[in-house]
């Protein structure tokens, strides 16, 4: 199963970004609205409470962003979130045994059904920019989603089956 990336705005705060691992540890990236960045790990015993931050300049995330194998396009679509109010960018898999593993981005309808756009799938390290309507999903694939939190939401449903 992959991760999913939990985003929450901080108000007059920033942007910050999570992900649980499969051990249950929560670990994030918090995006200041003045554009530095922290590393955030969480403690075990509460969640929502910091153990350790980690501050972060622009070199230092970037190359942090390339040892964990982050493609430039999601970095520059998360910069850009930060200059743009209330759309999003959220990464969704497409999961072995998912009805779309096979099938072309054209049948989730997830524009049209939504609002919110996939605009790139990361497949295998690669990124494919801008999949047209007959692109073919493989299972493991990742789908970058922009759009409202209710459109985000609404393409996990159709990912999940419960938007039919």
């Amino acid at each position: 199963m992959s991760a999913r990336v939990e985003q929450r705005a901080l108000p007059g705060i920033g942007v910050c970004q999570d992900v649980v691992t499969r051990k249950g540890r929560r670990i994030g990236v918090l995006t200041h609205r003045d554009g530095h960045r922290e590393l955030v790990v969480y403690d075990v015993d509460d969640p929502d409470a910091a153990s350790d931050t980690i501050p972060l300049n622009s070199d230092e995330a970037n190359a942090l962003a390339e040892l964990l194998g982050a493609p430039q396009l999601v970095r520059h679509l998360a910069e850009l979130q930060q200059q743009v109010v209330g759309v999003l960018t959220e990464q969704l898999p497409i999961l072995d045994g998912s009805r779309f593993a096979g099938r072309a981005l054209g049948d989730t309808q997830a524009r049209t059904r939504t609002g919110a756009s996939i605009v790139a799938v990361l497949r295998q390290g690669e990124v494919i920019a801008s999949p047209g309507p007959s692109f073919v999903f493989n299972p493991g694939d990742m789908m970058v989603v922009v759009g409202t939190r209710e459109g985000i939401d609404g393409v996990a449903g159709i990912l999940r089956g419960e938007e039919d």
